[in-house]
């Protein structure tokens, strides 16, 4: 099978990853963590527009930004663009130092601060060609609610909500517990191995 991009170009999956051999989006818990991870992601993605817009034209005109087409980055760190500024991203990547931080959680934020600074590809620098497929016959992702209520639906653990303080262990009503602790027993002369 090939790698393909679902709902944005640039983060590629390979198919028997993701699809069953009908087509179809396997379950979540059948699909490899990092392409999961990056699925899940791009749900929230899709809709966004495109960041080289939006450093241009600000919240005050964001309905004048074209909408994302391109993800490039990890998840929580990426870069969204439209067609128009994929080659503004890469000229930076590939001549303006944008490689070196690659995988790095600034990896996002550079090209933001070079491309604020009127940082731009020259005129014919181009971009990438894409091989593009009908979206009609790819399956529709799967739903971002329905996504997090199967994350969720197989934890087995127990949440704990630390901002919760146990009253029973409150006994000078301050708030917070109180610990068993004797400090008659502690011994402060011993030496403790430090990293």
């Amino acid at each position: 099978m090939a790698k393909v991009s679902i709902g944005l170009r640039g983060w590629r999956f390979e198919e028997s990853d993701v699809f069953t051999d009908d087509g179809e989006f396997k379950p979540l818990d059948e699909i490899p963590p990092d392409p999961r991870d990056r699925l899940v992601r791009l749900t929230r993605l899709v809709d966004k527009p495109c960041d080289a817009c939006y450093l241009v034209h600000g919240e005050a005109d964001v309905d004048r930004c074209t909408p994302a087409a391109i993800v490039y980055g990890e998840p929580g760190g990426e870069i969204l663009l439209c067609e128009s500024h994929e080659a503004d991203f890469l000229y930076w990547y590939r001549e303006a130092g944008g490689a070196a931080h690659r995988g790095e959680e600034t990896f996002a934020d550079e090209f933001h601060e070079w491309f604020d600074a009127g940082g731009r590809a020259p005129e014919e620098y181009g971009g990438l060609d894409h091989v593009e497929t009908d979206r009609s016959e790819l399956p529709s992702p799967p739903d971002p609610q329905e996504i997090h209520r199967r994350l969720n639906e197989d934890f087995e653990g127990r949440r704990i909500d630390l901002r919760d303080v146990d009253d029973a262990d409150d006994t000078d009503g301050d708030g917070a517990a109180d610990a068993d602790l004797d400090l008659d027993e502690v011994d402060l002369g011993t030496d403790y191995p430090s990293r």
